[in-house]
């Protein structure tokens, strides 16, 4: 099969069963060469296993993965041009830095020049800023050196494909905002094919380029960050990325106006059927006022705080349609800096920011 110029990884129709237990169903998926995909997703969604098709750890059982418009099906791992950087690292404890990262190129046949080996190794530990740690032993090395160096092992060979099994889940939330930052630097200036698994919503928007949702062995949506936050294609991506307010309505026979559990009418962006929907807002579309403003408005009552610096999350109960989450930042309101739990309080969004889905779709 001639190779493909612009997918470097393709899943056509691919299923994966383990006995009576099927993990994966159905997928179709092309990454671009040079994208940085994300498969995001709760425990048992089946990205891992997507993630060990490519890497060649696991066969579909129907199907075909392909890497480069060539199709890898009974390929094993050592022969793709791929590599993978797992969530704890692998490293060999009883080698040193320089060991660790060379460990790769000297299992390649025919056999790579010693200068040769030397010479990758420091490009790949410079690239990671690690250029002064060569000699150092795993063990005197942070989680964040060691992630490093796990990358420079991984990118030494020159592989096509780099997948990334959670690799930051071990890490400190700051030292992981940081390492998201490098990986993104570190993808750009390779200018390959990253895949990343990861079940924190923040690090897929965050990094990817394009973000794959699975639940339950299927994919959900798939697009930029910003198509998948702002956009959702059905209840379950708007619910698991990000955070949402959820609002029993009813669409009326215009197919346009809400109507919600209190008796307020709100217009919809979405026409649908009428029906049973559940309406999802998001906690930051949401304006928090000690006084109601013009357009669409409820009352409603402080009943917790989280402070978090620049901003604060409210919990917020109004009469006859529940609790609300709202994050305000506090550089936005100019009445007070915070406000206190037991006040009333109103809360304003523009109706455009509503995502409407059918009750059946929850």
């Amino acid at each position: 099969m001639a190779s493909a110029s612009t997918n470097d990884i393709e899943f056509r129709s691919v299923t994966k069963n383990y006995g009576a237990v099927t993990a994966v169903t159905d997928i179709n998926l092309t990454v671009p060469k040079g994208a940085f995909l994300a498969l995001l997703g709760p425990s048992g969604c089946g990205k891992t296993t997507c993630l060990r098709m490519i890497g060649g750890f696991e066969q579909p059982s129907a199907g075909s993965v392909l890497i480069d418009g060539r199709e890898m099906n009974g390929v094993p791992a050592y022969r793709r041009p791929v590599n993978m950087v797992f969530q704890h690292y692998a490293l060999f404890p009883h080698f040193n830095v320089e060991q660790n990262v060379a460990y790769g190129l000297k299992q390649m046949r025919p056999r790579i020049a010693a200068k040769e080996i030397d010479r990758r190794v420091a490009e790949a530990l410079e690239m990671v800023r690690l250029g002064g740690f060569a000699k150092r032993r795993i063990h005197e090395m942070s989680g964040g050196q060691q992630q490093r160096v796990a990358l420079a092992r991984a990118i030494v060979n020159r592989p096509s494909v780099l997948l990334l099994d959670e690799p930051l889940a071990a890490l400190d939330k700051k030292l992981r905002s940081a390492m998201q930052i490098e990986l993104q630097t570190l993808q750009r200036d390779l200018g390959i094919t990253f895949v990343l698994v990861t079940h924190d919503q923040e690090e897929a928007l965050s990094m990817a380029d394009v973000v794959c949702v699975m639940s339950a062995g299927r994919i959900r949506q798939l697009g930029s960050p910003q198509e998948v936050y702002d956009r959702p294609a059905d209840l379950f991506v708007a619910d698991f990325v990000g955070k949402t307010n959820r609002i029993t309505a009813s669409m009326e026979a215009d197919g346009t106006t809400l109507r919600l559990a209190d008796g307020s009418a709100i217009a919809s962006g979405k026409k649908l059927e009428s029906g049973n929907v559940i309406a999802a807002l998001r906690p930051e579309a949401i304006h928090l006022t000690r006084k109601a403003a013009a357009g669409t408005s409820f009352k409603g009552t402080v009943t917790h705080r989280i402070f978090l610096g620049s901003s604060a999350e409210y919990a917020v109960s109004v009469p006859g349609l529940g609790d609300f989450l709202i994050t305000a930042d506090r550089r936005s309101m100019n009445e007070s800096d915070l406000v206190e739990p037991g006040e009333e309080v109103f809360l304003g969004f523009d109706p455009a920011a509503i995502h409407v889905f059918p009750a059946s779709n929850a």
